[in-house]
């Protein structure tokens, strides 16, 4: 696929931080498939529609779903990769405040309730600058103040970015396979590790063993082809290597906090209009 840069004077670049003081708006279609890596002072709430979103840090990917946001800290360099140019992005930028919660000072992506999509949904027509004091700050604000009290919770859609190179050609070897039955074993025996020390590769590189990292890659592809809305959930259950739906619906309660059919329903709810 080719990525379609966009030019450094976007707003993101030229706009957000231009008022210090102010929290910037931004509701807009992506219409690129890169937003290439940048950062600003303001700390980002970012909220998409239509498809998935893919946010790159110096050491994770983010996968970021329908009806969930992620909220990355100010000063944190980052891309946006949208699976389409038609995904719509819904924004938010918060100036940082002096002794502020843990909550956002760290990366993390977070379910949006019933509360804090309405409280979107009145966001819907604003862009640009909401200038501190004014009735659309007042309620901006009111938004990020809820969050550390209703997101208790990170959700662990995100992967770690792998940094040893025997690692890498693992990690590429599961990509393409990921609807496989792979036995750790066999996976440790191919690239001719023991399994104990490839145990060891995965936790000291990834912090996190194979089962996890490769469980928590089968569900976001599930995620992706869920919203394609082309397979029923029992034939994507069988796509992405569980023969079992029930397992497949429970591995994927305990990663999204909601059974698949669940998650369809209450997907693409807030509407641009």
């Amino acid at each position: 696929m080719n990525l379609i840069a966009v030019s450094t004077e976007k707003y993101y670049i030229k706009e957000v931080d231009t008022d210090k003081k102010s929290i910037y708006c931004h509701h807009d279609l992506m219409g690129e498939l890169l937003i290439p890596t940048h950062k600003h002072d303001k700390a980002q709430m970012l909220y998409s529609e239509g498809g998935i979103v893919y946010v790159t840090t110096e050491t994770r990917t983010y996968f970021l779903p329908a009806r969930h946001f992620i909220w990355i800290p100010g000063g944190v360099a980052h891309s946006i990769h949208p699976s389409s140019e038609k995904v719509m992005m819904r924004n938010l930028y918060f100036p940082i405040e002096k002794d502020e919660e843990s909550f956002y000072e760290t990366e993390g992506i977070y379910p949006v309730n019933d509360l804090l999509l309405q409280m979107m949904l009145f966001t819907n027509r604003w862009n640009g600058n909401l200038k501190k004091g004014s009735r659309n700050f007042i309620i901006a604000n009111a938004i990020k103040a809820i969050l550390p009290e209703i997101c208790r919770t990170k959700l662990p859609l995100s992967l770690p970015s792998p940094k040893d190179m025997r690692l890498l050609k693992i990690i590429d070897y599961l990509e393409k396979n990921w609807g496989d039955t792979i036995l750790f074993s066999d996976l440790a025996s191919r690239f001719g590790f023991s399994e104990r020390s490839l145990y060891r590769l995965f936790q000291k590189d990834l912090g996190m063993s194979f089962i996890q990292y490769f469980t928590i890659r089968r569900i976001l592809k599930a995620i992706e082809l869920l919203l394609e809305k082309k397979l029923s959930i029992s034939e994507v259950a069988r796509t992405v290597g569980y023969n079992s739906v029930p397992t497949f619906s429970n591995t994927f309660f305990k990663i999204l906090g909601q059974r698949p059919s669940d998650y369809l329903n209450g997907v693409e709810i807030l509407k641009k209009g």
